[in-house]
Parts: structure tokens; C-alpha cells; sequence
């Protein structure tokens, strides 16, 4: 189940939630209001005890994830 952020323009909170599945319609917690932007966010990676601290793996400049079909339409993990 994918964990979003929103923000409600009613009024200006911002805050995650579940969304469990496409019937699922999220509402603001603070004023029950569905009028609701989805923000940008970066997901979180977890880490075993084992690993190295250090820059989590990220896609080269320009986006992508680096494969020589990516930018076409041919990218699975788009």
C-alpha cells in the first residue's frame, strides 16, 4: 500500500496517508475536504545494519534510470 503526501488548499494543511486501492478517496484529516493536491516526494529506503552509510543510489543527471532504451517509451519502470 503506497504511503502519500497531500496538501488541502481549503485549509493549507499538509499531511501522508495510506491509499489502499483506485476506490480509495483520501480526505484531509484536519477539515474532511477532498480538495487535495498530491505533493512531490521522495521515497524512503530502508537500510540494514550491514550497509554502509552513504548517498543513497540515484538516477544520472537528466533523469532515467541510466538504460540505453530509457527516455523512448520502452522503460519498464516507468
Amino acid at each position: 500500500m503506497p504511503m502519500y503526501e497531500y496538501h488541502c488548499e481549503p485549509c493549507e494543511h499538509s499531511f501522508e496517508t495510506l491509499v489502499r486501492g483506485s476506490n480509495d478517496v483520501p480526505y484531509c484529516p484536519k477539515c474532511k475536504g477532498t480538495a487535495l493536491v498530491k505533493q512531490f516526494s521522495v521515497p524512503a529506503a530502508a537500510r540494514g545494519a550491514s550497509v554502509q552509510a552513504g548517498p543513497l543510489p540515484m538516477a544520472p543527471q537528466g533523469g532515467g534510470c541510466g538504460a540505453p532504451w530509457c527516455g523512448t517509451g520502452g522503460c519498464g519502470m516507468g
